[in-house]
Order: C-alpha cells, then structure tokens, then sequence
C-alpha cells in the first residue's frame, strides 16, 4: 500500500508539471464555457437535439485527451529509464499499475471538475442556471469516459515502445471507438443471421467504453426511445435506480479486467528485462 501511494504521489506531482495537462485543462474550460453558452441561448434539460450535440463534443474531446495522458505516461517511463531504476527497487508491479492508474485520474478528474465547476459558477452569475439532473450526468458521463478509457491508455501504453508508436496506437483507438464506430457496427452486423444481432450488438457495446456511457447517459436523460427495439433491454434494466449500481459495476469489472491485463504484460517485460 505504501508503495502505491508513493508512485500515486509521483504521478500526480508530474501530471501537473506536464504542459500536455495546462493545454487540455484550458482547451476543456474553453469547451465548458461552449456548452454554457449554448444554454444560456437555449435552457437544457433532458434529453433533446441539444444535449445530444453536446454529448458528441465531450465524446470526441475526452477520450482523445485521456488516450494522450495515459499512454505517454506509460510510454516516458520505458524511454527516459525510469521503470528500469524502479524496477531495482522493491516495488510490486500491481501497485506500480495500480499507482500509476490512480494518480493519472487524479490528473484527469480535477481537469474535468474544474471544467464543469467553472461552467457551473459562471452559470450562476450570469443567471443562467443549467438543470441539476442533466448538469450531474454530463459530469457523469465525463467521468465515466475518463476512467475507462484510462485503462485502455494504460493498455497502449504497456504495448508501445515509445511515444510516436502510442499517439499512432491512440488516434486509431480514439478513431474506431468514437468515429468509425456506428459504421463499423452496422457493417459487422449487417452480416450476421438476424438472431445474432441483438447477442452480438450487446457484447459489442461493452467492448466499447464509449458506447457504453453514451447509452447509459442518454437513458437516464430520458432519451432512451430513440435507440430502437434492439435496445430495448438496456432501457429497462439502466432507466430505474438500481440500474446506476449495476452501470457502476459493470464499469468497476470494466476497470478491473484492464488493470489485470496490464499487469500481465508489464510483468512480461519485467521478467524478460
């Protein structure tokens, strides 16, 4: 534990010295103060054209941020030699990861949170206050993209070599994820027999972050009769209370399977040197 918190501590204190943070950090508050005058021209509640449109812009921002953080993370420390020196040391691999994952998302978060408190502060002072509920699950869904493409970063970043091979790795992640997905899934299903659909368009979206959030976000905005029949189940298991437990396990397990498969690898290159 208390070698977790050291490399936590270490990974935060860098965080905020990298100016790749400062940029994101400003180009978010940049973003925030978008989605404000968006509202201030047209309140927001709900879900509606809107709240759609802006979900889409935090959708094609926060990944690409997170994929960029997380994975020079992990990337800088094989190419300035700093995993071989802690390697020397008695330290677990599973709390160099685990570490390594919490003090990025401290990082992360408090961009995020300054993002959204500075939109809500100017929203109060220029009398133009955002909905409580719709406010809450857009910084939910902020979070939520965070945290999970955090570990698909780490991921990268076990795999590359240096940074040029993660921000490759990462613009083609953030591209089939985000971009190419609702063609990529109406290709992949248009050639399946039509009872694999539903099957296969369920494992689909929990292989992609996301898709996952984007789904559960608009459901609990109200939003959920506009993604078909084939969703029909995700509305009904994600729209009452208990479906906030079940999205925060499936999220939990989400993040604890990467973190394990993360440590696979990194303990591989450790073992070999």
């Amino acid at each position: 534990m208390g070698d977790m918190l050291q490399v936590v501590r270490r990974e935060v204190k860098m965080g905020f010295r990298n100016p790749w943070a400062y940029s994101f950090l400003i180009l978010f508050c940049v973003f925030s103060l978008s989605l404000l005058i968006i509202n201030s021209q047209n309140f927001v509640a709900g879900y509606s054209g809107t709240t759609g449109s802006m979900l889409n812009l935090i959708l094609y921002l926060l990944p690409l941020m997170t994929l960029f953080l997380g994975s020079f993370s992990l990337t800088s420390e094989k190419e300035e030699g700093s995993w071989q020196l802690l390697s020397t040391y008695p330290i677990g691999t599973m709390s160099f990861i685990v570490g390594k994952y919490l003090g990025l998302s401290v990082v992360l978060m408090t961009i995020v949170t300054f993002g959204y408190g500075l939109m809500g502060l100017l929203s109060g002072w220029l009398d133009s206050p955002l909905d409580v509920m719709t406010y809450l699950l857009f910084l939910v869904f902020s979070c939520g993209l965070v945290l999970l493409f955090l570990t698909i970063a780490m991921f990268i970043g076990s795999l590359s070599k240096n940074r040029w091979q993660a921000l490759t790795i990462s613009v083609s992640v953030w591209f089939f994820a985000v971009i190419g997905w609702p063609t990529l899934l109406i290709s992949v299903l248009g050639l399946m027999p039509y009872q694999w659909v539903k099957p296969l368009l369920t494992l689909l979206t929990f292989i992609n972050p996301a898709e996952l959030v984007r789904l559960f976000v608009v459901i609990k905005l109200g939003g959920g009769s506009i993604l078909g029949p084939e969703y029909y189940q995700w509305v009904n298991w994600a729209q009452p209370s208990s479906g906030s437990w079940i999205f925060m396990g499936i999220c939990l397990l989400w993040i604890a399977c990467s973190i394990v498969a993360v440590y696979v690898i990194w303990e591989r290159g450790r073992s070999r040197g």
